[in-house]
């Protein structure tokens, strides 16, 4: 039998995971998390060749351990196409992400939205995973049709839990986007 609380930690991290990445009004540091740069002949993540600090409520700073790389870190900021203006200084990169506007933002909430219905159906098809198993053991008479059903209540019960957690993220990214 699989282990469920594994399963639904891994399913609320995914979650966190995909909602650092849509990006608020604020700029963080790991809505750059996901980007890979060519260094040294080889695709690096950002954070492997420099370092990515918070310079104001907008912008992002780079510093780079080899200023050789700038242009590389430039380019794949180009071709992430993530909505940013890019400045070069001899310090490294400055990205400037700019003010929301109310379409877009409509946009993000939607893409939150998917990415939350999504990891319901991740928790629902562990679910029913478990539920097949407890059945087939009941059917072999390796358990009990009580010990079934108090079973099955039971990871009701811890699916209940990990949806109201994954509606906390939910609620939480939605008013975040939205103010």
């Amino acid at each position: 039998m699989i282990d469920f609380d594994a399963r639904g930690k891994e399913i609320i991290d995914w979650l966190n995971n995909e909602y650092a990445g849509i990006r608020t009004g604020q700029a963080t540091p790991a809505l750059l998390d996901s980007l890979k740069v060519e260094s040294y002949g080889s695709m690096m993540p950002l954070n492997q060749v420099g370092s990515v600090g918070v310079e104001d409520a907008r912008t992002l700073r780079i510093s780079l351990w080899d200023a050789g790389g700038i242009p590389s870190v430039e380019k794949a900021l180009r071709e992430a196409d993530l909505g940013v203006s890019v400045a070069t200084d001899s310090a490294g990169l400055r990205v400037i992400f700019p003010e929301l506007t109310s379409d877009r933002r409509v946009q993000l909430v939607k893409l939150a939205k998917s990415k939350f219905e999504e990891s319901r159906v991740s928790v629902r098809s562990a679910r029913d995973e478990i539920m097949k198993d407890l059945d087939k053991q009941q059917k072999e008479g390796d358990i009990s049709e009580d010990d079934k059903f108090s079973q099955k209540d039971a990871i009701q019960k811890k699916v209940d839990a990990i949806n109201a957690q994954l509606e906390g993220l939910y609620d939480k990214k939605d008013a975040e986007v939205s103010r």
